[in-house]
């Protein structure tokens, strides 16, 4: 292991009925609040009603920030940080899903910025200060209700890019497993293969002596694998929702991911696909991660051989690691198949045409990945095998 701090201040608070906590934790911060949400499934779950009944009762001063995209941009980044300088906003109150939540920490970030949020994702400067954030999560997939990285699209320059700040953690996060129930299959399948992916992306990487990191690994993907059938045929089942909402947070709140790094080459290879074509992140992950651990076997091999075994059980008799790390891969193409996840790009119309578009934007600050370093070239050649 290498040596490492671990900080996380959110406070979780996870389970049922625990939305009735806003009455304790939105007055630690005053009284003017920025509600922020999607699309209006909020709306439709009565789940909106249920925040602005607590609200009320609070007596909060609420201004709304509605239609944060599933790939949320730097536009929508900029109304926030308006509103709340206008307003003089106290707290800013997520509601919704990764999205809604990273869109957010960048409003939360900006508004107490003088330059353009967007500064932080091109690493021209780093965040300073942040607005107080509360969150009420409605699907388990990022991890950002206990974390302090977003993703930002800036549908302009048409990029997609992740940035961070020990300011962007949200102060509390609100965690009930029936605020999940409304999530149509298709998005339920889409987070459960976001987090697989997270941990995916811890799990590929070059320290030494981390068993026990590992056995944290496999066990939530493990978990995610027999969770995840059941639920897409019964996405109301309480105990179900409540497994996968708690392996999305425990997937990248940093407790899994001491002492080594990870290597997150798909995610920067994904975020290139999303900002042209702005399809799913989880569908795009799926296509994607069988193809990256293809493409990398020959890097390590013992590594997709170990989890060729623990996590799905291959036989290693007789086989090279290769061999046997090869049957692993094709194991996870196998689940998400199983589960509807998409398979090839061409799942989502898009061919080779702009393969060199997308391959300049995963490479905008250079080669990248921990587990193996990734040039423009080996971006394309992933490209090609999705196909």
């Amino acid at each position: 292991m290498r040596k490492f701090e671990f900080y996380n201040p959110t406070k979780l608070i996870f389970g049922q009925g625990t939305l009735d906590t806003l009455q304790t934790e939105v007055p630690k911060y005053g009284r003017n609040v920025l509600l922020m949400y999607g699309g209006g499934s909020i709306k439709r779950s009565g789940l909106y009603d249920k925040v602005i009944a607590q609200l009320t009762k609070l007596d909060a001063v609420v201004t709304e920030l509605s239609g944060v995209e599933p790939n949320p941009r730097l536009s929508t980044v900029h109304k926030g940080v308006e509103l709340c300088r206008e307003h003089k906003i106290d707290l800013i109150l997520a509601v919704g899903g990764g999205s809604v939540l990273d869109c957010a920490k960048a409003v939360a970030v900006g508004a107490k910025y003088d330059g353009d949020m967007w500064d932080f994702v091109e690493r021209k400067a780093a965040a300073q200060d942040a607005l107080p954030l509360g969150t009420v999560l409605t699907m388990a997939a990022t991890g950002s209700e206990m974390n302090n990285g977003s993703v930002i699209t800036n549908e302009v320059t048409q990029e997609k890019m992740g940035w961070g700040s020990i300011h962007a953690y949200p102060a509390f996060s609100i965690l009930d497993p029936e605020n999940t129930f409304s999530l149509p299959r298709d998005q339920t399948v889409y987070g459960m293969v976001d987090i697989m992916s997270h941990v995916l992306e811890h799990y590929f990487h070059t320290d030494g002596n981390t068993l026990v990191q590992d056995g944290f690994c496999e066990t939530l993907l493990r978990t995610v694998i027999e969770t995840a059938p059941k639920l897409i045929d019964d996405l109301e089942n309480y105990e179900l929702r409540e497994t996968i909402m708690y392996c999305g947070t425990m997937a990248l709140n940093g407790m899994v991911s001491m002492g080594f790094a990870g290597d997150w080459a798909t995610h920067n290879i994904e975020h290139a696909v999303s900002a042209v074509y702005d399809i799913p992140h989880g569908g795009g992950l799926a296509i994607l991660f069988p193809q990256w651990m293809k493409y990398n076997l020959s890097t390590n091999p013992a590594r997709f051989r170990q989890l060729a075994v623990q996590v799905f059980g291959i036989d290693p008799s007789g086989k090279t690691d290769e061999q046997a790390g090869l049957e692993g891969i094709e194991a996870l193409r196998s689940f998400w198949d199983s589960i509807g996840a998409p398979k090839v790009l061409g799942d989502y119309d898009i061919d080779d045409s702009d393969f060199g578009v997308m391959a300049d934007k995963a490479v905008r600050f250079g080669p990248f990945g921990n587990f193996r370093k990734l040039n423009r070239e080996d971006v394309v050649e992933i490209y090609k095998l999705a196909l």
